[in-house]
């Protein structure tokens, strides 16, 4: 195979031949995670989306609809900061804004709008012209004419949307099939969670069953969309249940589906190439694994707890509070158990999820074990039968 030489303008210094070898590639690798599912994983994936459509929809009892005021998002013109006192780093007072709506009935429409400062730096914003924000516009008593619009925000749904169309994108682009199951569980798990849990427990349900009940739905759905109605599905929800029924925590239960599908696929892996192992050697890699993967699972289950509590960290340290006193504080407590219960959960799951995988596993070895013994009784039958 020779390349096309600098001189020549056809392709440059590329081989024609490499770049079909490429362009090649690429489809395989497109037709193979597309692929041809089955059935049964396509009628599932249907069946959780339609699922998903009807959440989204269906109310939860909580909505609180104004006919006196409305949401927009609005665009900053111009601001004037008069009334705005400056105390260092902290700021009152209003500033006015002059918006143009971008949305709704009043869409086109200019306003004054007021943006109230409360001397709270985390919550206080100062708009610029340029700026989008959402904003509130109070309606008159008829409800037909606006009677005061407030900024409370930067308007970011778009970044959000735009973000979570590119990780879809993405998704489908990079995991074909798998990754289309993995965008529907993704968003079946969050929608489900804000239609399903909160509201359950805004109800009085106790914690624990809405949990449960919860991880349960979540834990069916997530691994059973992704690995299938297979047997390395079936072992990691074997699994994932196990360890979720021994801490019973919702913000764990990602964690240890994470650690249940790792340790069932690499189990199946191990089975493909090496059919002819026995239950003792499956359970034994399981186990091999399950170590390695433990190991990481903590750090990453302890910097979930406590990365929301880093501003909360330095406010401690800066006042120079004692570790006695900061380990005493009760939701500081609260967080320590919650996140060594979690841990002991990704303890139980290891083993149980290595056992269940070589069990189900190892029946294909014993199957075919069977299979041979009956086939060679078959034969030495047949040659018998034709010696005489």
């Amino acid at each position: 195979m020779k390349c096309v030489g600098p001189g020549v303008h056809s392709l440059g210094h590329f081989c024609k031949e490499e770049t079909m070898k490429l362009l090649r590639t690429i489809f395989d690798y497109f037709r193979s995670i597309w692929g041809r599912p089955r059935r049964i994983d396509v009628a599932f994936t249907i069946v959780i989306l339609g699922l998903t459509i009807f959440l989204a929809f269906l109310p939860t009892g909580y909505e609180k609809k104004s006919d006196k005021a409305l949401r927009v998002k609005v665009l900053v013109l111009s601001t004037r900061d008069d009334e705005v006192h400056n105390y260092g780093v902290v700021m009152q007072g209003e500033q006015t804004a002059s918006v143009r709506v971008l949305g709704g009935e009043f869409a086109g429409q200019e306003f004054e709008a007021v943006n109230i400062l409360y001397g709270k730096p985390e919550l206080d914003k100062m708009y610029r012209p340029g700026d989008r924000a959402l904003a509130v516009i109070d309606l008159s008593e008829d409800g037909k004419h606006p009677a005061a619009v407030t900024l409370t925000d930067y308007y970011r749904l778009d970044l959000e949307f735009g973000l979570i169309a590119v990780f879809l994108l993405l998704l489908l682009l990079f995991g074909g099939w798998t990754g289309l199951k993995s965008g529907v569980s993704f968003t079946f798990s969050a929608i489900a969670i804000w239609k399903l849990f909160i509201p359950a427990l805004l109800a009085g349900t106790s914690p624990v069953v809405a949990s449960l009940s919860t991880v349960m739905i979540l834990t069916a759905v997530i691994i059973f969309l992704v690995a299938g109605f297979t047997k390395t599905g079936l072992a990691a929800f074997l699994g994932s249940l196990l360890g979720i029924a021994t801490s019973a925590i919702l913000a764990s239960s990602g964690a240890l589906m994470d650690l249940a599908i790792d340790i069932s696929a690499a189990l199946e892996e191990v089975h493909i190439k090496r059919p002819n192992l026995s239950f003792k050697a499956l359970a034994l890699s399981g186990l091999s694994v399950s170590r390695k993967v433990t190991s990481t699972m903590f750090t990453t289950l302890i910097l979930a707890y406590t990365g929301s509590y880093t501003s909360l960290l330095m406010v401690f340290m800066a006042q120079g509070v004692p570790m006695a006193n900061f380990f005493n504080i009760s939701y500081v407590s609260s967080e320590i158990f919650h996140t060594m219960i979690g841990t002991f959960s990704l303890l139980f799951i290891a083993p149980f999820t290595a056992l269940i995988g070589a069990a189900l596993f190892a029946r294909d070895k014993i199957a075919a074990q069977k299979l041979q013994l009956v086939q060679a009784t078959d034969n030495y039958k047949a040659k018998e039968q034709s010696s005489h």
